[in-house]
């Protein structure tokens, strides 16, 4: 049975650079392709970046370009997500999700068959 853990979010300072990360148990394949969703209260949960089976591509949502970082080391089964200049609209619960395959980057989040069960990440001056 697959299973996503992450861990490594908490209460950041404004401006903070927290790294998030996501370990994969119970994998029966190898081939797979990855990505950090976030929820904040009251709102949808949205895709801040994807990377693709290979890791060779990346996307990121506008709103974290050139702050965020999605990277996967595959020999430990774990995807990161460094983050830094963190702003308050970074709040949020963060979750890592998985898509067997070998897929590009994958956006949509009905196409991710595995989720974590998320880490709280929280801005605060």
């Amino acid at each position: 049975q697959v299973q996503l853990v992450e861990s490594g979010g908490g209460s950041v300072q404004l401006g903070g650079s927290p790294r998030p990360s996501c370990v994969a148990l119970g994998l029966t394949f190898s081939t797979y392709a990855m990505g950090w969703f976030r929820q904040a209260p009251g709102k949808e949960r949205e895709l801040v970046a994807a990377i693709s089976w290979s890791g060779e591509s990346t996307f990121y949502a506008d709103s974290v370009k050139g702050r965020f970082t999605i990277s996967r080391v595959d020999a430990v089964k774990r995807l990161h997500l460094r983050m830094t200049s963190l702003k308050r609209e970074d709040t949020a619960v963060y979750y890592c999700a998985l898509k067997a395959g070998m897929y590009g980057v994958v956006r949509d989040a009905r196409d991710y068959g595995y989720w974590g069960q998320g880490t709280q990440v929280t801005v605060s001056s």
